[in-house]
């Protein structure tokens, strides 16, 4: 990722310096961050590196022309939703077909109207970022405002291969509401659902900006810890256990609310396999709860014998 500015990227690919120069000036008061490259190999090994928001690219060039650029990017599962403006000095129809036929959402003729350039261009970025905020929602619990399972399995196979590349330290935590079934049973759903609400919001006021927090299923959670070990992710846990514990609900308020963790800090033998750390944090969690729940506990022995979840309890 591009990580140095907030402002959107924009990825311009033309093998003309003049080009470049010239939209470097004309697009300096756009709200934007442009990364200029001269070879369309050289873009798409960039576009794969930054994420760009946006790619400007050229049609003729010498190394490989803007049609093959584009059409390795939308066959690229990294690069496919990358809008792409093709800028050209062709005018012909058959031409501005190709590139629209290949994926580009639009597409400028060269010299450049820049009014029309720069609109086009805020255009473009503003339909990047509704996507980015669509397909961000589709990664939220709509219940609790977390993450959702689909968003734990995909962030985890990421920092699972982080950590076995950089030999960072990653913490897996499970976390499983106690007799969850019987509060909904005696108060109600709607006392339920409020549980869950006050938990994920205590468990976004106590973790980091950059720990992930996810419901993984019905009363069930999952919390990614970066760059954290099991014993500093035991502090964290204990006063989140602790918290909840002490919380009182106003639709009960004579029952309190606890909840049972099982955390894992690398499984043996298996730190490169994100399933492993699921079983792990599991086990310890199903040893947690047989254990009289309200707890904590680090997973150990060989994460296979890990028993589901459902089998808790």
């Amino acid at each position: 990722m591009h990580e140095q500015s907030t402002k959107p990227v924009v990825l311009l690919i033309d093998d003309a310096i003049d080009i470049h120069r010239l939209l470097e000036t004309r697009l300096r008061a756009e709200d934007l961050e442009l990364v200029s490259i001269l070879r369309g190999a050289e873009g798409l090994e960039t576009a794969k590196r930054i994420n760009p928001a946006l790619i400007l690219l050229d049609l003729n060039m010498p190394d490989m022309d803007g049609f093959e650029v584009l059409r390795l990017l939308k066959a690229d599962p990294q690069t496919v939703d990358t809008p792409v403006i093709v800028i050209s000095g062709s005018d012909q129809t058959a031409d501005k077909v190709t590139g629209l036929d290949l994926g580009a959402i639009d597409y400028v003729c060269k010299p450049f109207n820049f009014p029309e350039l720069r609109a086009r261009v805020r255009a473009a970025l503003r339909i990047h970022h509704l996507m980015q905020l669509l397909a961000q929602k589709a990664h939220i619990d709509g219940l609790t405002g977390l993450w959702n399972r689909q968003h734990f399995d995909e962030r985890l196979a990421e920092e699972v291969a982080a950590c076995e590349r950089n030999d960072r330290s990653l913490t897996v935590v499970l976390c499983d509401l106690d007799n969850f079934k019987s509060l909904n049973d005696s108060y109600g759903h709607a006392a339920g659902d409020a549980v869950l609400q006050g938990f994920s919001r205590q468990l976004g006021q106590l973790i980091r900006r950059t720990d992930i927090a996810c419901r993984y299923g019905g009363e069930e959670f999952a919390i990614i810890l970066r760059d954290t070990d099991a014993a500093s992710a035991m502090s964290l846990l204990e006063r989140i256990r602790s918290e909840l514990a002490s919380m009182v609900w106003p639709r009960h308020p004579e029952r309190s609310v606890t909840a049972s963790f099982g955390l894992c800090d690398g499984p043996p033998g298996a730190r490169n396999d994100p399933n492993a750390w699921v079983e792990a944090a599991d086990k310890a969690l199903y040893q947690a709860k047989e254990a009289g729940r309200n707890r904590i506990v680090v997973a150990g022995g060989n994460p296979g014998d890990a028993m589901p979840l459902a089998k808790a309890g």
